[in-house]
């Protein structure tokens, strides 16, 4: 692993790495993520060590579906978005588009900001429950129900996507407009350079 790298082992948040497991938009594990663990640079560990406190100060934890990903990854994304259609994991994940205007959506890039190491996706958890809060859809969701200020999520579902929001931006975090869950650093350490070493 890169020296400026590290596992996400921060008391309060949990993960659950998507992309090195059968559960994501592909279907299968990605390459690159050959263990279930959430990396990223010492700075974004920081970050989310704070995110976490003021999470936990609103009753909630931090659960991590993604943070750095290998540019193999993204590769293989791109890869799998001229494929024919085989209808697995579409009705969940990109109900409304086809898989190759993922891209020109904008819900994949060529070039991915998790790469550089300072990139998130994530949620909150009840800390009494330990249930996922209700968000109006799941992680990577390709549609406009993702979006923040999307109609057509109920007043919890929007409550909780706005505590999400306000935690992240409070511990440096700027958001994506597509996507919910996704957080970069505002001061990443590394904003243009893309790494590619994996997951282990």
């Amino acid at each position: 692993m890169n020296i400026d790298f590290e596992y996400v082992d921060v008391p309060g948040i949990r993960w659950d790495a998507k992309y090195a497991t059968w559960d994501n938009f592909v279907g299968k594990p990605v390459d690159g993520y050959l263990a279930n663990r959430i990396v990223g640079t010492t700075a974004l560990c920081a970050a989310l060590e704070t995110a976490s406190g003021k999470a936990e100060a609103r009753g909630f934890g931090l659960l991590l579906w993604d943070g750095y990903r290998p540019q193999r990854a993204v590769d293989h994304f791109l890869r799998w978005s001229t494929q024919p259609e085989d209808g697995r994991t579409k009705s969940r994940h990109y109900p409304n588009i086809a898989r190759a205007e993922m891209i020109s959506s904008g819900y994949v890039a060529v070039k991915s900001g998790h790469s550089r190491g300072s990139t998130v996706d994530l949620t909150l958890y009840s800390l009494g429950t330990g249930e996922l809060a209700a968000m109006g859809g799941g992680h990577d969701l390709m549609d406009p129900i993702s979006h923040h200020g999307a109609p057509g999520i109920s007043e919890l579902e929007a409550q909780n996507r706005q505590h999400l929001r306000a935690v992240m931006e409070a511990a440096g975090f700027v958001g994506c407009a597509h996507e919910w869950w996704h957080y970069t650093l505002q001061d990443e350490p590394y904003p243009d350079t893309y790494f590619d070493f994996p997951i282990v």
